[in-house]
């Protein structure tokens, strides 16, 4: 009989400020301890500007929020105490907690900079019941590493994750789904995971304000306003549904792409479209320069607490056009993203093929080879005159979020430069 698959899900509690609490504590036994006094981490605290990126429970009590500008935590606490971001600090936290879980299972998915998803269902017996098995690596977890974690115990991703969200800090949680009804259902809308600020009002404006709300609905309906293909992944997870394995290693991917981190958050389709035009430029610029064309287009988004999301399409014909790989990003960004604030975009091409290999399209106009010829020639021009030689008009005014054609290229292979928790619009 096929085993119940058991899927942890760990995440450390208030990760940015838990770690710099962590590495202050270790330099200085003394000093305060930043978890137990009303604190946060963001910006420049002198200038009163940046956005608080994790907050102790104690400034939690004072009302202030993650996200939220400095200036107005400051008026909801006065006595606030705000510290830096250090994030050479959190990578090397991050990086000694995967080590610890990889200790428990060679299944491990690395979900975000403090997230994890662990398949226990071969390796459990080895370290007793899953909640024995949760408890020690939470106690491993604060004795050997100073800082805490939730454990969300399921039998899917998306339980395991929705389980380790309730009640914090230091503590393990099941959703099963026979618990689902009792423990999910009545949490608000907006608790689900994937349910942004902008399908929250709209699922509210429905008259669902529960998780069991959007559950009970027809998927029928929630197309009609949220999309098929968002609206179907709702109701899913609104009914504890998600089939995604743990995935270990990334499959091999062969592409070429380029992805930027932003000087502001991005949380407009206007900005959203023009970051994606700098990325596209450069995209389409090195398709041509090799010599390939690409079928798939794939959108990546990061926001600022480091989780991933990310949104594919196949194109009818193959390409190397700038125009065409902008077009089609755009329209997978509208499609996908929710106007959650971000700090990264990235443009993919995948399923590459030599250009002098591809069949023709059919129904390719004199305007689509004009286009084409024109980005060869704008190509042409700078590569002897220099990037900056000539730009879209869009990138000419100083309001310009990005530059007209980001720098920075990468290849994409199934060596992996830094750590890359992107998801299909899934877990």
């Amino acid at each position: 009989m096929e085993r119940e698959r058991l899927i942890f899900h760990i995440d450390v509690n208030s990760a940015f400020l838990s770690w710099e609490a962590a590495n202050r504590l270790k330099k200085d036994p003394s000093s305060p301890d930043l978890r137990a006094i009303p604190s946060a981490v963001g910006g420049d605290a002198s200038k009163r500007h940046g956005i608080v990126l994790a907050k102790s429970s104690p400034a939690k009590r004072f009302g202030v929020v993650t996200g939220e500008p400095l200036a107005q935590a400051l008026k909801k606490c006065p006595g606030l105490v705000i510290v830096p971001s250090h994030f050479e600090i959190y990578i090397e936290n991050s990086r000694k907690l995967m080590s610890l879980l990889e200790e428990y299972t060679p299944d491990l998915e690395q979900f975000s900079i403090d997230e994890a998803f662990l398949d226990m269902t071969e390796t459990i017996h080895l370290f007793g019941t899953p909640l024995h098995t949760a408890e020690v690596i939470r106690n491993r977890v604060r004795s050997e590493l100073g800082f805490t974690v939730n454990v969300g115990i399921s039998s899917n991703k998306l339980l395991a994750k929705m389980a380790s969200d309730f009640e914090k800090p230091d503590r393990t949680h099941t959703l099963f789904p026979r618990e689902i009804r009792e423990k999910m259902w009545p949490l608000p809308i907006r608790d689900l995971f994937l349910v942004g600020g902008s399908a929250q009002k709209k699922l509210e404006a429905l008259g669902m304000h529960t998780i069991g709300d959007a559950a009970r609905c027809s998927p029928d309906i929630l197309s009609l306003h949220l999309g098929e293909k968002y609206a179907r992944l709702i109701h899913n997870y609104a009914n504890g549904i998600d089939p995604e394995p743990v995935v270990t290693q990334p499959a091999a991917r062969k592409g070429c792409g380029n992805r930027i981190t932003l000087s502001r958050d991005v949380d407009s389709l206007e900005d959203g479209c023009q970051v994606l035009l700098s990325l596209a430029e450069t995209v389409g610029a090195r398709l041509r320069a090799d010599g390939k064309m690409c079928s798939q287009i794939c959108v990546e988004l990061r926001d600022w607490r480091f989780r991933s999301s990310s949104h594919q399409g196949l194109l009818d014909t193959p390409t190397d056009s700038t125009s065409v790989i902008y077009e089609e990003a755009c329209r997978l960004l509208r499609e996908f993203w929710d106007l959650t604030p971000v700090r990264l975009m990235g443009i993919r091409a995948g399923k590459l093929s030599e250009r002098d290999f591809v069949q023709m399209s059919l129904f390719e106009t004199e305007q689509d080879r004009k286009r084409l010829e024109m980005e060869k020639t704008v190509d042409a021009i700078r590569k002897r005159f220099g990037a900056d030689s000539i730009k879209r008009a869009s990138f000419l005014s100083g309001n310009a979020l990005v530059d007209h054609a980001a720098s920075k290229h990468k290849h994409l292979s199934s060596k992996k430069e830094e750590p890359d928790d992107s998801k299909d619009s899934s877990l």
